[in-house]
């Protein structure tokens, strides 16, 4: 895979009512060091048009999501594992918990194929069941 990747992260939640998606789909930067995926992007809010620096570490048991800037948060994802973080955003702060329950990962020369099956709780309370598939292309 090369430095410069188009990346496309799918997000589904899946409430009692209903289903909500949200797609970004950005440019980024690839490395892989120390056995693990990096990738490297910029997220924009809609709300206030401010943008965060992402990063996302990737290995086979763990997926690691940092982001700073109009929102910052660490979430850990560890498969069969739960785990809790504070998520700073303009509005005020929350306590997310994540439960990872799957991670299915592929990649080739040409690409990343990430999927996490999790459940996440805010502020201590169900608030959905979660699925997030992130993939990248070589941008030529």
């Amino acid at each position: 895979m090369t430095k410069d990747v188009l990346i496309t992260i799918s997000g589904l939640q899946f409430e009692v009512d209903s289903e909500n998606v949200l797609e970004i789909v950005s440019r980024g930067e690839y490395y892989f060091r120390n056995g693990k995926h990096f990738l490297i992007y910029e997220e924009i809010s809609e709300e206030e048009q401010q943008v965060s620096k992402c990063v996302l570490k990737v290995s086979e048991n763990v997926v690691e999501l940092t982001k700073k800037g109009s929102t910052n948060v660490h979430l850990l994802f560890e498969k069969n594992k739960s785990n809790m973080t504070y998520y700073n955003t303009p509005f005020g702060e929350l306590i997310l918990g994540v439960a990872t329950r799957d991670i299915d990962l592929f990649v080739s020369e040409d690409s990343l194929d990430l999927r996490l099956n999790y459940t996440l709780d805010m502020n201590y309370q169900h608030v959905s069941e979660c699925e997030l598939t992130v993939k990248t292309e070589n941008i030529v």
